[in-house]
């Protein structure tokens, strides 16, 4: 069975966990169908499409990541890593079934403790300009656009650069 099985409700168990190797399976499955379930389609394809368990093992190795599990299942996602003092938010996604359930609130909120005990204050993570609610998601939880980013080979700014300072 896989991280897109049935996703329980919210009223069933649900619980929030540091990933480890052994979810790098699941957390890669959960990430592509998180962005491929995106309103629209982006201007550069974003490279979360291509999550294998390989890449996502080395990024939970580089640097770390929560899960939200709903039972025994796989159901949100966000990695991190540190550079140079700034901790970076990657890959939040959640799965269509259980959006709107207070599940991104969670991992916002286990990231937020995890940088808070690693003594890190400033926050980057980054939101396509042509998907706004992404950046909404982000601002809702204390991020405030710092600048836009162009992808490679783009002339136009493609990214919004999403910053936020713990108190």
């Amino acid at each position: 069975m896989t991280a897109l099985s049935r996703i329980p409700k919210s009223s069933d168990n649900v619980a929030l966990r540091p990933l480890q190797a052994q979810d790098a399976q699941a957390a890669a499955e959960v990430i592509r169908a998180a962005f491929a379930a995106q309103r629209m389609a982006t201007r550069s394809r974003s490279s979360a499409l291509g999550e294998t368990r390989e890449t996502v093992a080395a990024k939970i190795e580089a640097g770390g990541g929560f899960g939200v599990f709903a039972g025994e299942k796989l159901a949100a996602v966000a990695l991190w890593r540190l550079d140079d003092s700034v901790f970076l938010v990657s890959r939040v996604g959640v799965l269509p079934q259980p959006r709107g359930q207070g599940i991104a609130g969670m991992l916002f909120a286990s990231r937020d403790a995890e940088a808070r005990r690693r003594g890190v204050n400033r926050m980057r993570s980054r939101a396509r300009l042509n998907l706004p609610e992404n950046e909404r998601v982000f601002a809702r939880f204390g991020f405030q656009r710092a600048r836009v980013e162009a992808h490679e080979g783009f002339d136009l700014p493609t990214t919004a650069v999403m910053e936020k300072t713990l108190r």
